[in-house]
């Protein structure tokens, strides 16, 4: 299993962070890596809600059936999904407020890619650090849309 542990400071509250970083049409506003949602349940996001996303890392296209497991409005949530091949993801956020009434934002992503060690191998050599940029951008641009 590989990890990606990234955060920042928004100047926004939790109540504001929290529904844009869970509603499938603003995915496409921050999340630097996503193309598309295929299907969303509809409704708020809520516990069992589901989505089929479209992602590209390194010009590699791949979709990921997520589902929500965890929902607590407004301090954390966690998705965990299934892409190709085995392939598997749990990203889970966590909000708390900051003594400027914004928020922390701690993002993490903990993802198996298929192919046993030799997968690991190669996911290594071919994704390197991109990973980590790419969540490193993506909350940026979050914080950015947030704080206007």
């Amino acid at each position: 299993m590989r990890m990606v542990r990234v955060e920042i400071d928004i100047d926004a509250p939790p109540e504001a962070v929290f529904d844009v970083m869970l509603d499938p049409d603003r995915l496409a506003d921050w999340v630097t890596i996503h193309r598309e949602v295929e299907y969303a349940d509809g409704g708020k996001p809520r516990k069992g809600y589901k989505m089929r996303q479209t992602l590209v890392l390194r010009g590699a296209p791949f979709k990921v059936d997520w589902t929500l497991t965890r929902c607590v409005r407004p301090r954390e949530a966690t998705w965990e999904g299934r892409g190709p091949a085995g392939s598997h993801a749990r990203t889970a956020y966590r909000l708390s407020e900051t003594d400027a009434d914004g928020t922390h934002f701690e993002y993490e992503n903990e993802y198996k890619v298929p192919g046993g060690l030799f997968g690991a191998a190669a996911s290594r050599a071919l994704v390197g650090g991109a990973s980590e940029r790419e969540a490193m951008k993506s909350l940026q641009k979050l914080k950015e849309l947030l704080e206007g």
